[in-house]
């Protein structure tokens, strides 16, 4: 490990402790490889993808949308190809890109709902999620609007951590 100054020191800390931070350089991207903070491609949301430094909204949304369909991803030159971006412009960020392959069709895999846009019969379907849980998170979608992500959704109704830990599977926003 690198001699830490201090702004590596805080640099260090904020990206450790902030699930959501937006890595600003790719030095920071370093840090985050440093504290194994990996992104697997296969299943990142388009939270995760704006945390990489160059990654547009557009392209965030382009890559959760492929994945969703079904497209999965095998390595760099797959997700620069999907980008239309040369192979160099996505290679710095594969210290903490994750290529995991995974089998929608497996037992396994759990289906996955958008809480912004699943009815309360799909949302039901989940494990731990009865149908009043599942009429709430419509109802408080409908009347304060969607869910930005997963901790918004947790805090916006009140679920316990341990619940919210077992839906993280089962929502994509």
């Amino acid at each position: 490990m690198r001699f830490l100054n201090p702004r590596v020191f805080w640099l260090r800390a904020k990206i450790k402790n902030d699930p959501y931070y937006r890595f600003q350089s790719l030095e920071e991207v370093a840090i985050a490889a440093e504290l194994n903070i990996q992104i697997e491609v296969n299943w990142a949301t388009v939270d995760d993808w704006l945390r990489l430094p160059g990654i547009s909204i557009h392209q965030a949304r382009t890559l959760t949308e492929l994945t969703a369909a079904g497209v999965q991803f095998f390595g760099l030159e797959d997700l620069a190809a999907a980008l239309n971006v040369p192979l160099k412009r996505v290679e710095p960020l594969a210290p903490i890109l994750s290529f995991s392959f995974r089998d929608p069709e497996s037992a396994l895999t759990p289906q996955q709902f958008n809480p912004n846009t699943a009815t309360a019969e799909e949302l039901a379907t989940i494990p731990f999620l009865d149908s009043q849980l599942a009429q709430q998170i419509v109802e408080n979608r409908q009347t304060y609007g969607k869910y930005s992500h997963l901790a918004d959704l947790q805090q916006r109704l009140g679920f316990h951590q341990q619940l919210t830990a077992q839906l993280m599977h089962y929502l994509r926003f």
